[in-house]
Order: structure tokens, then sequence, then C-alpha cells
């Protein structure tokens, strides 16, 4: 008899994270159980049964966000302990709001390398 898996194992195995493997459970879109201390677990045959399904896309490295992009640092303002960093990324120019400590570890300058990621639940913008 298959072992069920922790939410943890389960997740692992779907190459998604604990809090999808969560979502799809109260959605109904996978079928879970509860240990004696009311622990849920998910049974082989619902891992087997998603894992059938065509491969996510992969960020190929230890980061979770999906959206990068990749270009060259255009401006560095610092200002006390924050700093705005531009980067243009081919049409694009990405704006970030981060820390002065960030900017000097990260040796972030005009003309240097940088990858933007963004991962945001939402994001809105209005005028008047």
């Amino acid at each position: 008899m298959a072992k069920d898996l922790t939410l943890g194992e389960a997740a692992r195995a779907l190459d998604v994270s604990v809090d999808t493997v969560r979502r799809w459970a109260r959605a109904g879109k996978i079928e879970t159980t509860r240990d004696d201390a009311n622990r849920r677990l998910v049974p082989q045959s619902e891992i087997t049964r998603l894992a059938s399904h065509p491969s996510r896309h992969k960020t190929e490295d230890s980061f979770s966000a999906r959206n990068r992009f990749p270009g060259v640092i255009r401006s560095v303002e610092v200002d006390g302990v924050m700093a705005l960093v531009e980067i243009e990324a081919g049409p694009h120019l990405v704006t970030a709001a981060i820390t002065r400590d960030s900017v000097e570890e990260l040796g972030l300058a005009p003309g240097v390398p940088a990858v933007a990621m963004v991962k945001a639940t939402s994001v809105m913008i209005a005028t008047d």
C-alpha cells in the first residue's frame, strides 16, 4: 500500500509550493485525508494523477519569481537608507525601491547587467 505524503512532500513531488497544494485541496482539485493529529495528507494516487500533467514552467534556480526582466542598470539614486534603481530591460524601464545596503552589496551602478524579478499579486496604477 502506498504511503500518504505530507503537504511538503506532495509539493516537492509536484514541483509546486505547499500553499498551492493547500489551495488545490480547498478548491477540490486534489484529494487529501487527515491523520490522527488532523494534519492534511495527500495520497500517492493524487501525486501520480497530477504528475501526468505537462510540467510547469521552471525557474531553473532557487527563486520563485517567474516574471524576469534582464537588462542593464540605467541609474541609481541613493538617498539615506533607500535607493531607486532603474533597469532598462528591452523596451521597458523598471524602477525598484531597495535599500542602500543592497545597492552596495550587489555593486549596483549604471551599466551593470541586472535582472528585475517581479512577483506581485496585483499592480494598480490610476490617473485622474
